[in-house]
């Protein structure tokens, strides 16, 4: 269906139901309501404590407290899954400042991050401050390799490689969540790997339904219940370890807090 059709389609939904204007200028609304209807899903996924990840203290070098920035447990998630799996393949997509990729690179053995190309995102009229960002944490690790391209139409297979541990953090338009995760369930290793999507969520208590709805439209049905919201972080994950899980409603009395340590490194 071409946009003009799609313009007319949903100008003639609004003329017949017009409180669905209120669901365009609201599209976590909209989005809430496509999860619940398609898969029965109002209250998001079924939340596991990040404590059935995180077996021992994880040091968390670099991170920089900068706005936009991943949680030090998302961080930590990352390692610990690492650290108890052997991981050897980790992929991620989205690199920005590179912090994910350097805090899950001591503990594999080959890390590959794709980020869009510094010239694309000049074209798209990014400021070069923000551009010169992008990989200031992770371009002096060995280990890493650092790919430049659209994961919307990098070709994969490229890689001749497949993963132990996907981190998708790239574009969290609904289609663009869709696209990577079809691609990253294509790359998995085996039954042990897994995928972590990151900002599943505004806030560590809530769901970002516009991301959810990308992550169940990208992931084959059957794989579908083995789809968690992790405790404690902004993450979502797919594994097919058996679980604890249930809905966890914001504003309930947590069950877990964290001994922070904070050392400033120049």
């Amino acid at each position: 269906m071409s946009k003009l059709s799609k313009a007319f389609k949903a100008f003639g939904l609004i003329l017949k139901k017009p409180h669905l204007l209120n669901l365009i200028n609201d599209s976590e609304e909209a989005m809430q309501e496509y999860v619940e209807k398609k898969y029965g899903l109002p209250e998001g996924l079924k939340t596991v404590s990040i404590e059935q990840f995180i077996s021992r203290e994880e040091e968390i070098e670099p991170y920089g407290f900068l706005e936009g920035s991943s949680l030090p447990t998302d961080f930590a998630l990352l390692r610990s899954i690492c650290r108890q799996n052997q991981v050897e393949d980790y992929l991620e997509i989205g690199t920005w400042r590179g912090e994910s990729a350097a805090n899950v690179a001591p503990l594999v053995k080959n890390c590959y991050t794709l980020n869009l190309p510094d010239d694309e995102m000049r074209r798209m009229g990014m400021e070069e401050a923000y551009i010169g960002m992008h990989r200031c944490f992770s371009k002096q690790v060995e280990n890493i390799i650092h790919l430049q391209a659209d994961s919307q139409t990098f070709d994969f297979t490229s890689l001749n490689k497949k993963f132990d541990l996907i981190f998708l953090d790239g574009d969290h338009h609904t289609e663009s969540v869709m696209n990577d995760t079809r691609n990253a369930f294509r790359l998995l290793k085996d039954d042990n790997s897994m995928i972590v999507w990151h900002d599943t969520g505004e806030g560590t208590e809530t769901t970002r339904f516009s991301v959810l709805a990308g992550i169940l439209d990208g992931c084959p049905p059957e794989h579908i219940p083995h789809l968690y919201r992790v405790s404690n972080s902004l993450c979502a994950i797919f594994t097919k370890k058996e679980l604890k899980a249930e809905i966890v409603k914001p504003n309930s009395v947590p069950e877990l807090s964290f001994k922070v340590k904070i050392t400033v490194c120049k």
